[in-house]
């Protein structure tokens, strides 16, 4: 005898609510069809739900998102770097405490505290029939971040190695929330046969039909909410054996939307927006910000970043700051808006040598003029990179680009022997953009600090 099983996802929707309510009309729609011929059908969420660039995740710290998956009727979900690097410790541990569906993370967890008690390694769903699908998640292992904020993350590979045995033992099916990105997620289909279907996200790739990688399905349906993820499993169960399987990424732009959720949206958005409505400061004049050039707002939020992190010196770039700040009172909500980037400041240890291939490299038009997506910058373009602690001397090229000239420090020319310490933002400890960073031996995160804290108390100053 078979059975068809149903799996339905949302994967890195990073707070995009625009097709939040065409995707709760499609599954709704589809519940009904199922329903309808008596078909099983579960609902998941791979992670990155929340993002506190949008208000409604900042003003409830991720709470806004949880009550939006328990309305959706979601039924499992796993943890991603946003809901798990970006939140202080407590909003962390309290995060799905009124989550009507289950929250699974094998690698994940909490050192300062027993274990929040919604955090399990693995859930096992039952069909009418008797069929035992077994849901683990996984989470990228970001471990400097965690051990920042008390928590701890494990190698996918090492929990796998130890945790498939039971599980094997206990369910006839497994299923794989993966936010591990899709190298982990090949490498995994690799290693283990046991898994049968592994949903992917974190590096928000996209499978418009599922991808083979020796018998297991690969499946991801990208991010924002533009595409969901649909499963389509047919289970033997005399042969206990898996004997049909599909999977598809479906774009929702032009789904109905469902009104009710439409409504509870703007709902969560208001209730969200009067929790950051905390005055900050009075400004006596309109603060403007640039892109392309040093602003006195962008300077005294990257000297703020100097003093706060005690660094010899630091360096920001303007296309942080997004809009302007007007005159009069300034709320939270306003700094939010200017800077809604889940970004946390860093401090990295750099020999004189470095720092200069640093601020060589930061007056280059190739580097500010880059759109950047992603590595937690929300905006649109790095933009020229803002010093504090350092003179720099440039002069202008016929081609347009700057040519550093001379760089002190203190007075002094910065010497290439000495190490000093360097503050930026996260993001920059990532990618291609400065090397010098991104492999500094010696870096230290402060967390749960995001950059749009210290513009708040710079600005309170």
């Amino acid at each position: 005898m078979k059975e068809k099983l149903y799996f339905y996802y949302t994967s890195d929707l990073h707070s995009h609510f625009e097709n939040w309510p065409q995707i709760v009309g499609y599954f709704n729609e589809q519940k009904k069809k199922h329903d309808y011929k008596g078909e099983e059908y579960w609902l998941f969420d791979n992670g990155d739900h929340v993002d506190r660039f949008h208000p409604i995740a900042e003003g409830l710290m991720g709470k806004g998102n949880v009550k939006l998956l328990n309305h959706a009727g979601y039924d499992v979900a796993t943890i991603g770097n946003n809901e798990g690097i970006t939140l202080a410790s407590e909003d962390l541990h309290s995060l799905y405490d009124h989550a009507d569906f289950k929250v699974v993370c094998a690698n994940l967890t909490c050192n300062i505290t027993a274990p929040p008690k919604w955090l399990e390694r693995y859930h096992i769903v039952e069909s009418k029939k008797g069929t035992k699908i077994a849901v683990i998640g996984l989470t990228a292992p970001f471990r400097a971040f965690y051990q920042e904020i008390g928590w701890d993350v494990s190698s996918p590979f090492d929990v796998l190695d130890l945790l498939l045995p039971e599980v094997e033992n206990e369910a006839d099916m497994i299923i794989l929330l993966s936010h591990l990105g899709i190298n982990d997620d090949e490498e995994i289909a690799r290693r283990y046969p046991s898994i049968e279907i592994i949903i992917g996200g974190h590096t928000h790739h996209i499978f418009k039909n599922g991808e083979n990688v020796d018998g297991a399905l690969l499946t991801a349906a990208g991010k924002h909410g533009t595409h969901l993820g649909e499963i389509m499993v047919e289970w033997n169960q005399e042969a206990k054996k898996v004997t049909k399987k599909e999977a598809y990424a479906i774009p929702t732009e032009q789904f109905k939307k469902d009104e009710e959720a439409n409504i509870q949206l703007k709902e969560i958005r208001s209730q969200a927006v009067r929790s950051l409505e905390v005055p900050i400061a009075n400004l006596a004049e309109p603060m403007h910000i640039a892109w392309f050039q040093d602003t006195p707002l962008m300077s005294r939020l990257t000297e703020k970043l100097k003093k706060w992190t005690s660094s010899d010196i630091a360096m920001l770039n303007a296309g942080i700051l997004l809009d302007h700040l007007p005159a009069g009172e300034i709320t939270y909500e306003d700094v939010h808006r200017i800077c809604p980037h889940p970004m946390n400041p860093c401090k990295v240890e750099l020999r004189g040598d470095e720092i200069m291939e640093v601020i060589r490299a930061a007056h280059t038009k190739e580097l500010t003029e880059i759109r950047l997506k992603g590595f937690g910058f929300r905006g649109e373009v790095i933009g020229k990179m803002v010093f504090a602690g350092v003179d720099i001397e440039v002069k202008r090229r016929s081609d347009g680009e700057e040519h550093v000239v001379n760089v002190s420090h203190n007075g002094f020319p910065i010497d290439h022997n000495k190490v000093y310490s360097f503050a930026t933002a996260d993001t920059f400890t990532f990618g291609r953009f400065f090397p010098e960073i991104a492999y500094a031996s010696n870096k230290k995160y402060f967390m749960p600090e995001l950059l749009r804290d210290l513009l708040s108390d710079a600005l309170r100053t």
